[in-house]
């Protein structure tokens, strides 16, 4: 459902407005205008959804808060029609407007826009009192309003006596009691410390997963409005460059303008575990028998795999090679690996910001499963997507780390059979000679320095081009510098096994 739609919407200032807008519907410049006349909006179209938060950004001057302005009809468009919840307001007479900002309207300001000579409670009951709603009832929605966004015990203060962040809360709290369904809010944290602009932001999402409001949301920093925008329209010399999500504008920018102005922000607060996630390389499950989940993981060169239940697919836990072998040795083998899976571990939604998986990543090569809503594995996201996704370089797959591909011999020394006391040996034998091979592995690659790998080539520039710079560019270095050792150390058992194999 479509709550607010612009089509071809002009604000244009000047003695000569009309002609003016009518010299741009015709395709004439700004420059070609009449003298005086100034373009702040400049054919705009754009439809927002009911229940999302439209964020409309762009530097001082694009014409955002005029943009804004003609959606409540306080400033009038000069040109095109917008519809608020279906009704044309730019076909309104003035007590029709009135109407539609009484009942479907409400709006916070930069400045807050509180009346000094009233107190909290008055100042959030005040669009009740403008509709005539007696003194009981609103101050019981005001209350209401007030305990949202935790102002409880400052009712009877007055504006003067509260904090900005305090104020601020006090607007947002004045119209919510109003209790319409658009919000149009005019860089309402602007002003406010980036501490407590922070916290605003997070009692608005909250606000949000309550109330489900339609919000359109006026900022001119980017990474507020990465950070609250379901959708994003970027503004410049009054007109719209782009529309589209957080993570669109970021990955895919419509112009070369768009391109610098994002060029700063922090991608890993943006790009999500749902965008980078891959498949899991090996489907394991508490059925498996603990030879078969050995077999499967000598595939994939993995020492430890996600497993689910079947049918459900729902994420059972982690499960380590080490631990299947400890249990084989053991004196009752287990006939399934259900009760050798590890549970205590981290997952991640498809809407996790990757800046939360990094630290994760850096301590462990284990892959981060992605599960919904039901605990059903979506996918894993591994170090190298991460890399990927933070150095936004378009050549980046090919230098992607690929496992190494076990001997056939090891494979089949594994069968695919639930596993018995006598068999035990021979998975233990499979995991000893990968062992030996590591380690000689090893022991040659302090004898031979290996020539610059691909991982090393990313790190050294990734170094210089300072890939994924600001607070967590240490973290992904540490991404860097385990990725080009786990290569070294791939290619220098490569070569090794290669001279056994000739020999």
């Amino acid at each position: 459902m479509i709550a607010l739609k612009c089509e071809n919407v002009y604000k244009v200032f000047g003695k000569d407005a009309d002609k003016a807008t009518r010299m741009l519907q015709q395709g004439a410049s700004p420059e070609e205008l009449p003298e005086g006349s100034v373009v702040a909006v400049n054919n705009v179209s754009l439809e927002i959804k009911a229940g999302e938060i439209f964020v409309v950004m762009g530097l001082s001057g694009s014409g955002k808060s005029t943009l804004l302005r003609t959606l409540n009809a306080l400033g009038p468009a000069t040109g095109g029609k917008i519809w608020v919840d279906g009704e044309e307001i730019t076909a309104a007479n003035d007590e029709e407007i009135r109407r539609i900002r009484a009942e479907k309207m409400a709006m916070v300001f930069q400045h807050f826009g509180l009346l000094p000579h009233r107190t909290v409670i008055e100042n959030a009951a005040y669009p009740l009192e403008i509709r005539g709603i007696d003194k009981a009832e609103r101050e019981e929605r005001a209350l209401e309003s007030l305990k949202t966004c935790n102002l409880l015990g400052w009712e009877n203060k007055y504006p003067d006596q509260l904090s900005g962040g305090m104020q601020q809360r006090v607007g947002i709290a004045r119209a919510l009691t109003a209790d319409s369904p658009i919000l149009l809010m005019d860089e309402a944290f602007s002003a406010l410390d980036p501490l407590i602009r922070r916290e605003m932001q997070e009692l608005l999402l909250e606000i949000q997963d309550q109330k489900r409001r339609t919000i359109v949301f006026i900022t001119h920093d980017l990474n507020e409005a990465m950070y609250l925008g379901d959708r994003i329209a970027v503004m410049r010399h009054g007109k719209v460059d782009q529309i589209g999500t957080a993570e669109e504008i970021l990955t895919n920018p419509a112009n070369e303008y768009i391109e610098k102005f994002i060029s700063d922000v922090d991608r890993s607060r943006v790009i999500t575990a749902g965008s980078v996630m891959v498949p899991p390389p090996v489907r394991l499950y508490t059925t498996d028998g603990p030879n078969l989940v050995l077999r499967k993981l000598s595939s994939v060169d993995d020492e430890a795999g996600w497993v689910v239940n079947p049918g459900s697919r729902r994420l059972a836990g982690l499960l380590y090679s080490k631990d299947i072998i400890a249990a084989m040795r053991g004196p009752e083998p287990p006939r399934t690996v259900r009760d050798l899976v590890r549970t205590d571990y981290m997952a991640a939604s498809p809407e996790t910001p990757v800046a939360e998986l990094v630290t994760a990543l850096a301590e462990t090569a284990i892959r981060v499963p992605v599960v919904d809503e039901h605990e059903r594995l979506l996918g894993v996201v591994p170090r190298i997507q991460i890399l990927r996704a933070l150095s936004d370089r378009d050549d980046f797959e090919d230098e992607t780390i690929e496992p190494a591909q076990p001997a056939a011999d090891e494979i089949q020394a594994v069968p695919d059979t639930v596993p018995y006391p006598a068999e035990s040996a021979d998975a233990t034998e499979v995991l000893a000679g990968r062992r030996a091979r590591r380690e000689a592995a090893r022991t040659s690659a302090e004898f031979h320095e290996p020539l610059e790998t691909p991982s090393e080539t990313i790190l050294r520039k990734g170094r210089r081009q300072g890939v994924a710079s600001g607070p967590l560019g240490s973290a992904t270095g540490a991404l860097m510098e385990k990725a080009a050792k786990k290569e070294n150390r791939r290619r220098t058992r490569d070569s090794f096994e290669g001279k056994e194999d000739r020999n």
